[in-house]
């Protein structure tokens, strides 16, 4: 005779489920993410890339996701000359693989580029070119759907903050992602940045409380609207005027599991950023070639 162990002992599977959602938040590994938006040439990036190789990296470097997202025409080169365990991403993508789309790319040129990931809705996609919460959801699930992995932006304007709906413009832009994902298996391949729009590139930034707040909000509608599982190991990241100086506090809060770094990520303090949770920089690591 088989016994069935959900039968046999009420509670034990769910004790064996909770565990496993502990364990998985637990061991979110950290995710720092670089934007370089429009700048840079070759000769700057290939600068900027020796300042990085010649960095001193704590262990939450080997133990991290570490990307820069470049301009497009310089992801190859970018790819070549990076640190080798910094990965390149394009700043955005289109929604299919080819057509009459000018001046759009598409997720299998930046494959075919050897790059693995690309960031998507970013706010300046949103505020300057009008891309809206259907368009960017519907092109993080074809990325996704197309093996990239996806660094989904998320945020509202100062203007949304102060009159309270916070919470509601993240749930609007969260929600329209989630129901573009098609499979529950992607939902690995996602990380969910919450960039203030207020906040970038301004010098202001959230506390470390506001912050976690809208990050702790984050973890518990994908528990409710999506899955526990889901809710527990994706990574939620924070980006606004994110410094050195900064990161450390924010990177302590219980929800936030990184950082995605605007100016900050042209500039020898960006090492710093991805030393946020070493003490102190004590000779790398990682394999710096």
């Amino acid at each position: 005779m088989t016994l069935s162990l959900r039968n046999s002992r009420p509670g034990l599977s769910v004790l064996f489920e909770n565990e496993k959602l502990v364990n998985e938040a637990m061991t979110r590994r950290l995710f720092v993410g670089g934007n370089w938006k429009m700048n840079g040439s070759k000769a700057k990036i290939a600068e900027m890339c020796q300042v990085l190789k010649n960095g001193h990296y704590g262990a939450s470097a080997r133990d991290a996701d570490v990307v820069i997202g470049c301009p497009s025409v310089y992801l190859e080169h970018t790819n070549q000359v990076l640190p080798k365990f910094i990965s390149a991403a394009a700043q955005n993508c289109y929604k299919a693989n080819c057509g009459a789309f000018t001046g759009e790319i598409s997720p299998s040129m930046i494959a075919d580029c050897g790059v693995k990931w690309v960031i998507i809705g970013h706010s300046e996609r949103r505020q300057l070119f009008g891309e809206t919460d259907k368009l960017i959801a519907e092109k993080v699930s074809f990325a996704l759907s197309n093996e990239l992995k996806v660094v989904a932006c998320i945020g509202e304007t100062l203007q949304e903050r102060e009159a309270g709906k916070t919470f509601d413009i993240l749930m609007h832009q969260v929600q329209a992602i989630a129901g573009a994902i098609k499979d529950t298996e992607h939902w690995k391949n996602l990380v969910v940045a919450y960039e203030p729009v207020w906040a970038i590139g301004t010098g202001k930034v959230a506390t470390k409380e506001q912050a976690q707040e809208v990050h702790a909000f984050l973890r518990k509608w994908l528990a409710s609207k999506v899955s526990e599982s889901v809710s527990q190991s994706i990574r939620i990241i924070y980006g606004g005027s994110v410094t050195g100086d900064n990161c450390r506090d924010l990177i302590k809060q219980t929800d936030i599991d990184g950082f995605l770094v605007g100016g900050a990520s042209l500039k020898p303090d960006f090492i710093k950023i991805i030393n946020c949770q070493s003490e102190g920089s004590r000779g790398s690591s990682v394999e710096r070639q």
